[in-house]
């Protein structure tokens, strides 16, 4: 498939299922986001741990009211339903399946909200001529569980997710003064070097995503990660969530210039 095709576009053929995988470098210049789905009596205390925790859950757009799944700031004919490649269906924090489609599952209770990815500034990096190592090697990023706390918000409470990008320690100044623009998309790199600082182990055994390779001179260098949520629904154990599968996004019709800071 042409990755130029439109936002809308992109959504049909997901819609259809004739497209189920990960959507990094589609429909460029357009915002991707993370999903999160919840009962209305978790709602609250959801929005609040984003609210504590703008680096790992930027929260760009949330249904206007319990049951609604077109987010209509976000996209015309955008059905939260279907219009994700991958689905992650929870009960009391357990992953029962993961799903093309959610119509069945869908309840006039949920209430849906969509985080900024890092798939948007990756597209500004690529512009300034960096190498996205993700991109180059065609896999999925490498995601990983870290010691780091976020913010507790009511039942909610996690250690952040990040991924990561290797790069030599030139370019990995550089991502940091693009990335400070677009706070909305994770904003500026957490951390880079040592990943035992940030509490793993293993750099080449990412819990999330696909490993790539990290050659000489380079060093590894971490975003807050939309994963996050997830981690934080493992741990709440709320009896009913939905989110999307790492690297399946919804793309949106907002253009990522919309989302940068001068």
């Amino acid at each position: 498939m042409n990755q130029d095709i439109s936002p809308i576009d992109l959504r049909h053929q997901i819609r259809a299922g004739d497209f189920t995988g990960n959507t990094s470098g589609y429909s460029k210049g357009y915002v991707q986001g993370n999903l999160c789905i919840l009962p209305a009596d978790w709602a609250s205390e959801f929005l609040q741990f984003c609210q504590f925790n703008p680096k790992p859950c930027p929260l760009i757009g949330m249904a206007s009211a319990p049951g609604e799944y077109h987010i209509r700031a976000l996209g015309d004919d955008l059905d939260i339903r279907t219009d994700i490649p991958s689905y992650k269906v929870f009960e009391n924090g357990e992953l029962q399946e993961e799903v093309t489609d959610i119509t069945n599952h869908w309840r006039d209770d949920l209430v849906s909200f969509v985080l900024g990815c890092s798939f948007s500034f990756e597209e500004a990096l690529l512009a300034d001529g960096l190498d996205i190592r993700n991109v180059s090697e065609g896999v999925n990023v490498p995601m990983y569980r870290t010691s780091i706390n976020c913010a507790s918000a009511g039942r909610f409470s996690s250690k952040m997710v990040v991924s990561m990008r290797p790069m030599v320690p030139a370019d990995a100044i550089r991502a940091i003064q693009i990335c400070t623009r677009f706070p909305a998309v994770h904003g500026a790199p957490i951390h880079f070097g040592d990943p035992d600082l940030i509490g793993i182990a293993d750099i080449n055994n990412p819990e999330f995503g696909d490993a790539v390779t990290i050659r000489e001179n380079e060093v590894p260098v971490f975003w807050a990660c939309g994963v996050t949520p997830q981690v934080a629904v493992e741990q709440a154990k709320p009896p009913f969530c939905i989110t999307h599968s790492p690297g399946c996004m919804l793309v949106t019709d907002m253009p990522n210039s919309q989302l940068a800071v001068m």
